[in-house]
């Protein structure tokens, strides 16, 4: 009886000793990034996490591939003043081989939306921002260029239309990171079946994927994504 007694004295003295209101310091952490992690907002400055000695860019892990995503290009973009890359980038094939249905209704709507403005939802290079629906001139005074009847566009290989689309060219601004890699050879395949079509023949059969992943002989081999268009 004498024991419990005891035990019941030290219960009660440990119970209002932890109920206590005086802060006390709980020790070392092992892992405080985990035991404490910091709450951070969506598009906060990546000067905040400096700040708190973490070290986070906002970047996926280089070599990492979105699940369902095809490889990223491999052919860097050219120095300036340089063409061999681009040059080399005619050997790549379109690892989309055939789009299904549903990709072709993706792929369209993904050119109206990226390309249809300048290009035309035609391709005939009159999009709304050379020439209104009204007929009436656009802000470009330059007519963009016709995907259809041009025969340098008509004949420009899937890899090299895949590289002026992914780094930009001329007036063309990059496309990487408002499409995917994926997205990118979806609207090319869907671009070269126009032509196919408009033209009376069958589109170029591409190389088997696996090959379109290579880089062409000559070129620079790209460093691993990080973007996609992450990541894209």
């Amino acid at each position: 009886m004498k024991k419990l007694s005891i035990i019941a004295v030290l219960v009660l003295a440990i119970v209002a000793w932890s109920c206590s209101d005086v802060r006390r310091e709980p020790g070392r952490a092992y892992m405080p990034d985990m035991a404490y992690s910091v709450a951070i907002e969506s598009y906060t400055p990546l000067d905040t996490f400096k700040a708190l000695g973490i070290n986070y860019n906002a970047k996926p892990v280089p070599g990492t591939i979105k699940r369902g995503e095809l490889f990223p290009f491999a052919i860097t973009k050219d120095k300036q003043g340089e063409t061999v890359n681009y040059e080399a980038s005619k050997a790549v094939a379109n690892p989309i081989t055939a789009l299904t249905p549903d990709q072709h209704k993706e792929a369209e709507r993904l050119y109206l939306v990226n390309c249809g403005i300048c290009h035309g939802a035609k391709l005939d290079g009159q999009g709304v921002l050379h020439k209104r629906t009204d007929g009436t001139d656009g802000p470009y005074i330059a007519a963009p260029a016709n995907l259809i009847s041009n025969a340098t566009y008509t004949g420009m290989p899937a890899g090299q239309m895949m590289y002026s689309v992914t780094y930009g060219k001329n007036m063309m601004g990059s496309y990487a990171s408002q499409l995917s890699t994926t997205q990118r050879w979806m609207v090319i395949s869907y671009i070269k079946g126009k032509q196919a079509e408009a033209n009376g023949g069958a589109a170029a059969e591409a190389k088997p994927a696996a090959d379109a992943a290579k880089p062409a002989a000559g070129a620079v081999a790209a460093k691993p994504a990080t973007d996609s268009t992450a990541k894209k």
